[in-house]
């Protein structure tokens, strides 16, 4: 089998269309309905509802949890009231691996770190899809292309198969679809 994966050679908000444009062909290839898309303020939620609009495509759009890092969420409420009306899901969620101690735990941040090794997005990519089956959006074992960002934008997706917390051990990642060739040479 061989399938194709994109590197970005740099990090900015210009991959998001294009990360979109794979996820697209991967979503139609494999016949796959659901993308979980990570989105802080709105603005890449925004662009993907009207970049999907009419093709069949949900998604599942993951914020920032209430009270992280600011009083205030920064993702607009009448978007979240957009997003439901055109048939897609908003979800504000624990978030999994920024949650310190977690339970008297560190093993959320040694995961989390440990997938910051191949990008940022990757990360978020298994966080959202974790969030998203905790809150019953998705069901153990199903196929769905997640989408997240290093900063600001999209610039990584993978294909999926989703679990829960309770199940961590099931998730399973089955094709990169893009990411950042070296996310941690460019942060710095």
């Amino acid at each position: 089998m061989e399938v194709k994966t994109v590197y970005f050679e740099n990090v900015k908000d210009d991959n998001t269309i294009e990360t979109f444009k794979l996820a697209e062909e991967r979503l139609r290839v494999l016949g796959i309905k659901k993308l979980v898309l990570a989105s802080t303020t709105g603005s890449t939620a925004k662009r993907a509802m009207y970049f999907f609009k009419d093709k069949g495509v949900q998604l599942i759009v993951i914020p920032h949890q209430y009270d992280f890092n600011r009083k205030e969420n920064a993702f607009p409420k009448e978007l979240v009231k957009t997003l439901k009306e055109n048939g897609h899901e908003v979800h504000f969620g624990t978030m999994l691996f920024h949650t310190d101690k977690l339970y008297s735990s560190n093993v959320p941040m040694i995961i989390a770190n440990f997938l910051r090794r191949f990008c940022e997005g990757v990360k978020v990519c298994y966080e959202i899809v974790l969030m998203a089956s905790d809150a019953c959006l998705l069901t153990n074992g199903e196929k769905v292309i997640a989408v997240a960002g290093t900063g600001k934008g999209s610039d990584t997706a993978l294909v999926m198969q989703a679990a829960s917390t309770r199940n961590l051990e099931k998730l399973r990642v089955n094709e990169i679809i893009c990411k950042p060739l070296n996310s941690y040479e460019l942060q710095k």
